[in-house]
């Protein structure tokens, strides 16, 4: 990474005003991503995360299923807001999906029955350290992104466009690219009431 990690840690945020335009060669965001699937911990080291990266038109494909899948359930005369929030992702460079094998966690609830029901909450808990690892290591290279969860609206559509396997459960899309707006401000709670040293 081109940062140390404190500062890339304090610099990732949440960017909704992106382009098209690529930071890295598409070699080297691969590269990151992959790496980031690779190291990035699991309970009992399952593994079971799974990442779909979408490109040019198949990232603009992503957002067009999306806003349609949200023209049927949001109202029309309430939908701007909503459309715009989508041309703004639309707008980005790709789209990093994130899912979980559920296969992994059947097999796991199987060898360790003590455990069964720990097994999906550990899985998110995974899932969401490795989107905190890709997030902040595209951004250390110079995208920004956002995270979305249009999971329960878009999913059949995704699996049958992209031929993902059934047991491949969404939980996330990550739309990102080149920023063009900074973030909003972040506002922080005091750590005394959010840290507890006992010593």
């Amino acid at each position: 990474m081109s940062k140390n990690f404190n500062t890339a840690v304090v610099e990732r945020r949440t960017y909704y005003g992106i382009s098209k335009e690529a930071v890295v060669a598409d070699d080297k965001l691969i590269e990151i991503i992959e790496h980031s699937v690779k190291h990035t911990p699991s309970a009992f080291n399952s593994q079971g995360a799974r990442v779909v990266i979408l490109l040019g038109e198949k990232h603009d494909r992503l957002w067009n299923i999306t806003e349609d899948a949200l023209r049927k359930v949001v109202p029309a005369d309430q939908f701007a807001s909503t459309e715009e929030k989508i041309i703004s992702f639309r707008n980005g460079y790709g789209t990093i999906l994130y899912f979980e094998d559920q296969s992994v966690i059947k097999g796991l609830q199987e060898q360790f029955a003590l455990y069964k029901d720990n097994f999906p909450v550990w899985a998110q808990q995974s899932n969401g350290m490795l989107q905190f690892v890709i997030w902040t290591a595209i951004e250390a290279e110079g995208y920004g992104a956002s995270l979305q969860h249009y999971a329960e609206l878009i999913e059949a559509d995704v699996r049958a466009e992209w031929n993902i396997p059934d047991n491949w459960k969404m939980i996330a899309q990550m739309p990102f690219g080149k920023p063009v707006n900074p973030p909003q401000e972040k506002v922080y709670q005091p750590l005394d009431s959010r840290v507890r040293i006992i010593q």
